[in-house]
């Protein structure tokens, strides 16, 4: 089935294991032009793209999923996991026939990415990781729940929250303290498309089982081996401010020196004047992430 939620990304249902995975399309004026695949964070959904997409303009077909259990691909009900969704990234090219494409991905899907590509090497040129795919070993001393919550706040407290309509929902995007200044149409496409329901119960659409079990996921040991396990030309762009705008973000100097990056290759780059919301939705963050995948794609980024 085709059809469009914004006029500009076309959708798709792509079968998968255990269902199908709602893909939205943003077709290249050239058919033979290069593909990306780009994956979602843990409460997302694949519109977060919509203005990457924009800045690419029509040079590179750029392609993001609903990952299960999210959005488009809710009705999905597991298993969940970082390897399920690496599987589903598989499915996906192959149903699609594609040859190798950029692979790239933001927050948890940064995560899915790095290890989509360790095992799956041949299916991938390049990899871009946005915000996410190093990652550090969970502390010992916080239960599942306390540890999903200790990493991303505030986006699990939204989940269990209904909202009376949509303007209320759009309201408490335009709230956060991460992406206050930033809203634009692209910011509401992407935020309105996670509501699921009927007023005034609407609720977002990511699954709470979904959730908890891909944030421990993260953690184990496959998932953070992945990022040393790359065998094509890797790059992590990293925000310099954190989830709720904080000036503490992911990443730093200090931390990645921790990760022991050292001989895998990856090539880290912090983005001036961007927290972990806005080095993709925001107008310069978005502008940065499509300058790195047309240049993964071997195009100029002028």
């Amino acid at each position: 089935m085709n059809g469009s939620h914004d006029g500009s990304a076309e959708v798709l249902r792509i079968p998968v294991a255990d269902g199908e995975l709602e893909l939205h399309r943003w077709p290249a004026a050239d058919p033979a032009a290069p593909v990306v695949l780009a994956l979602h964070g843990i409460t997302a959904n694949g519109l977060c793209w919509t203005r990457v997409a924009r800045q690419l303009a029509g040079r590179v077909t750029l392609l993001a999923p609903d990952l299960r259990g999210r959005a488009g691909s809710a009705a999905i009900e597991g298993p969940f996991g970082i390897g399920a969704h690496a599987g589903d990234v598989a499915a996906l090219l192959a149903a699609l026939d594609l040859p190798q494409v950029v692979l790239t991905g933001h927050s948890m899907g940064a995560f899915v990415a790095a290890l989509a590509a360790a095992r799956y090497p041949g299916l991938f040129s390049r990899l871009l990781l946005i915000d996410g795919g190093v990652g550090f070993p969970a502390p010992t001393d916080l239960g599942p729940d306390e540890l999903i919550t200790a990493v991303i706040g505030p986006a699990m407290t939204r989940l269990k929250l209904t909202f009376p309509d949509r303007e209320a929902y759009r309201g408490f995007w335009q709230q956060h303290p991460a992406i206050a200044g930033s809203w634009s149409p692209a910011v509401d496409v992407y935020v309105q498309h996670d509501l699921v329901g009927a007023e005034p119960e609407l609720r977002s659409s990511c699954r709470l089982d979904a959730v908890r079990v891909d944030g421990v996921d993260v953690f184990s040991a496959e998932v953070l081996a992945a990022v040393h396990e790359l065998a094509m030309p890797s790059e992590l762009l990293w925000a310099q401010r954190g989830l709720l705008g904080e000036e503490q973000g992911l990443y730093d100097p200090g931390r990645l020196a921790a990760a022991a990056l050292e001989d895998t290759g990856l090539v880290t780059r912090m983005v001036p004047g961007t927290n972990h919301y806005t080095v993709l939705i925001g107008e310069h963050g978005a502008g940065v992430v499509a300058r790195h995948l047309l240049a993964a794609a071997g195009l100029s980024g002028d």
